[in-house]
């Protein structure tokens, strides 16, 4: 049976064996955008992503670098007809991702 979802379960895919991340959120926000110019006629649920990843190979990578890695890892799948046509990235370390946890906590005290 053929996947609902074949662009998410691509991008789970490909992040996960190249990154082995800690932490992977994927949003799909197509059906926020399929309103916009350039997606009319698109047969396509799946083109708009956020995607949240925590991983050590981000280690000592600024964020450009971090983004071009993950750009070529879904290259494929953004030059598809049909494909990804925005994708929003969050990268960040282990330890990154614990000080941002800090600081959303201590801003609730």
């Amino acid at each position: 049976m053929a996947s609902e979802t074949p662009m998410e379960d691509a991008i789970r895919t490909k992040v996960t064996e190249a990154l082995s991340p800690s932490r992977l959120e994927i949003f799909n926000d197509s059906h926020k955008h399929a309103h916009h110019k350039p997606m009319q006629g698109s047969t396509s649920g799946e083109t708009h992503f956020r995607v949240v990843i925590t991983s050590e190979a981000f280690r000592s990578k600024m964020q450009p670098a971090r983004h071009r890695l993950v750009y070529g890892l879904l290259r494929d799948e953004m030059a598809a007809d049909g494909g990804i046509h925005a994708l929003q990235l969050r990268t960040m370390t282990p330890e990154e991702e614990e000080r941002q946890k800090a600081k959303e906590e201590a801003e609730k005290a």
